[in-house]
């Protein structure tokens, strides 16, 4: 009987935001307009990236592949929450449920890693600006991309294998609106304990180890900025770090919070309140922060809006 039970789970019921009722209307368009104004503000920060050559510089390289990487995230959860938010029927199957596990945990890792490499690229930037161009040379930051790459959905197939070799047979109901790890894995029938020590190592090696290189990172670069004798150049030093800061810290704060603690404490409101944020918040976040506090970014963009507006009517 419990071999047949686990044969029969061919899909997954997302329970998501059933039990808010009409509210979901209400959901489906702000999650929609957050959604299209998350797309329209990283293509804009790709266009200006592209267009203008004053941004053609490491730190913007990684700011473009970013952008670029936070517009595949959104692809990989928004449209079907979107979906399941007006529809009745909110059945993933179990295919695509791995395959959106491995795109989430694959995409969700390298940005985790690019974010510490632009850490690594203001460090260099800042303490050492007379080797620059020659430590982030152009192949260094294509190589740091690629190793992140590869290094995050490396991780991903390993948390793939760990989470769907566990036999489902006691339900196929997902109390989240995507298949994420703990919800999945919790509905396993067998014990997941060394399975879930194993996931949390792995969140220690992407999120903490790169928040803590993140952290030296900046003492050095705190350390030298207080030693440059004008105000303004303290300022302008601090101003290029800011936009990154802000960064870091909402990106890994929310994911700490939800992957570094024991399953035993896992809330299925609460962290589903917290993973809206870093799904669906946090990408569109990232291209505002850069282009509201950058003032490189700001008037690369203006340029790029002069250069291509049409011409006034007389």
């Amino acid at each position: 009987m419990r071999r047949q039970n686990q044969s029969m789970i061919t899909e997954f019921i997302l329970i998501g935001f059933s039990n808010l009722g009409d509210l979901q209307i209400l959901l489906f368009f702000l999650f929609l307009l957050v959604y299209l104004t998350t797309l329209m503000a990283n293509a804009t920060i790709m266009t200006v990236i592209r267009l203008d050559r004053t941004l053609h510089t490491p730190m913007y390289f990684f700011l473009f592949v970013l952008s670029f990487s936070e517009t595949c995230y959104t692809l990989v959860i928004v449209p079907k929450m979107l979906t399941n938010l007006l529809s009745t029927s909110q059945t993933i199957s179990f295919p695509a449920c791995a395959a959106q596990l491995y795109f989430f945990v694959g995409l969700a890792c390298t940005n985790c890693f690019l974010i510490a490499v632009m850490g690594y690229d203001r460090y260099v930037a800042i303490c050492n600006p007379l080797n620059y161009t020659l430590v982030v040379s152009r192949a260094t930051c294509v190589q740091l991309v690629l190793a992140s790459s590869c290094c995050g959905f490396l991780i991903s197939v390993v948390v793939n294998v760990l989470v769907f070799s566990v036999p489902f047979c006691a339900s196929n109901r997902i109390n989240h609106f995507f298949c994420d790890i703990f919800p999945v894995i919790k509905l396993g029938c067998t014990d997941t304990n060394v399975k879930e020590m194993v996931i949390f190592f792995l969140s220690i090696l992407v999120l903490l180890v790169p928040l803590v290189l993140i952290f030296i990172s900046y003492v050095f670069i705190v350390s030298t900025i207080l030693k440059i004798a004008s105000a303004e150049g303290q300022q302008k030093a601090f101003a290029t770090c800011a936009s990154h800061l802000t960064v870091v810290i909402v990106h890994y704060g929310c994911a700490s919070f939800i992957y570094l603690r024991p399953t035993s404490l896992y809330s299925s409101e609460k962290d589903r309140l917290v993973a809206v944020t870093y799904t669906v918040i946090t990408p569109l976040l990232n291209p505002l922060v850069y282009t509201l506090r950058n003032k490189e970014v700001k008037t690369a963009l203006s340029k790029v809006l002069s250069r291509y507006s049409f011409p006034k009517t007389v």
